[in-house]
């Protein structure tokens, strides 16, 4: 039953982060690629984490998979968007 519920409380705060996500790059006129990779990285961390608890994979090949897409998320960060400072 609480493997029902934490896959649940997953899935729907994935879904909210997604839309949300979305609707504020579209709001802001963001369209380009690289400046969604970030998010895009940190959210295919918990589908894998997700996946992994599913099928009962937890181990070394979902870790490394995560720390993977946790460092091309850090290293994508460079090409987010940055607002000018004001003086």
């Amino acid at each position: 039953m609480i493997h029902v519920v934490i896959t649940t409380v997953v899935i729907g705060a994935l879904v909210g982060s997604v839309i949300f996500t979305v609707r504020k790059r579209k709001k802001l006129g963001y369209t380009d690629l690289k400046s969604a990779l970030t998010p895009i990285c940190f959210y295919l961390i918990a589908v894998t984490q997700l996946a992994a608890y599913w099928f009962d994979l937890l181990g070394l090949i979902s870790w490394g998979v995560t720390m993977g897409l946790l460092l091309l998320g850090a290293y994508f960060t460079k090409y987010s968007i940055q607002t000018e400072k004001k003086i």
